[in-house]
């Protein structure tokens, strides 16, 4: 349940369409649902304006299907990232293909309960150094689509050969929040940081030879950034910057 359904349901109390005590019993499962192996948040909606998401990495294709079912039972649309192909097939047998958007570039699955609300006030652009650093970037573009934003990608504009990204500066510019994705130094989103005014928020992937260290070598370089005002996420987090922008970029629902 989100604020809309909320605001449905007290308006059908107030109408007289709805019984207070059916009303009651609605309200009394928002809070949290238990399962065997999860208690699910069916309340952050309400929260925060977005339900709550399903982290695939580490769980069963049975857990996933599980908490999914029961996400989407209570209204939400369900969005599970870090998936692969091995554990989609159980969502795919649970719901019918015309419910579940799945992306294996990206990783994750869209469970849909309803129709995806655009909520968001301008374009967010994915920006991605190396084709190497996609996945992560896919992940970035699956996720800020599925709380409502529309999507500028711009990919393998790496510094390297910043002409590529100086022929979409003016693209660049036309977006409401960024997400930039780099791995090697990582040193991309100093770069785009000094062409717009727009927020951004830098992605260190595990992509580079041994030094690179797994992407703490992108890390630390984007949090030594010398453009202002960049924000950093967790390596290969992709999900978490998308999210940011996501909330940055929500206009009024």
């Amino acid at each position: 349940m989100d604020r809309q359904d909320l605001r449905k349901l007290l308006a059908a109390v107030k109408d007289g369409e709805q019984s207070l005590d059916d009303a009651l019993e609605t309200l009394a499962t928002l809070p949290f649902r238990m399962l065997p192996d999860a208690t699910l948040d069916t309340h952050r909606s309400l929260r925060t304006g977005y339900p709550e998401v399903v982290f695939g990495l580490g769980k069963t294709a049975d857990q996933i299907a599980r908490i999914s079912a029961s996400l989407h039972e209570a209204g939400n649309n369900v969005l599970i990232t870090k998936l692969d192909e091995a554990r989609v097939g159980t969502l795919l047998t649970l719901f019918p293909e015309a419910v579940v958007d799945w992306s294996p570039e990206a990783g994750c699955a869209l469970v849909k309960h309803h129709p995806v609300v655009m909520v968001g006030r301008g374009p967010i652009g994915i920006v991605a150094a190396g084709t190497s650093d996609l996945p992560v970037a896919r992940e970035a573009v699956f996720t800020a689509r599925a709380l409502g934003n529309e999507v500028r990608e711009f990919y393998d504009v790496g510094v390297a050969g910043v002409h590529r990204l100086l022929h979409h500066h003016v693209a660049l510019r036309a977006c409401a929040v960024l997400v930039v994705v780099a791995g090697m130094e990582g040193a991309l989103p100093s770069v785009v940081g000094g062409l717009v005014q727009a927020p951004l928020i830098a992605v260190p992937t595990s992509v580079g030879y041994g030094a690179a260290f797994g992407g703490i070598a992108a890390l630390l370089g984007m949090l030594n950034s010398c453009s202002p005002g960049v924000t950093v996420v967790n390596i290969d987090n992709g999900f978490g910057a998308a999210y940011a922008a996501a909330l940055i970029n929500r206009g009024e629902e």
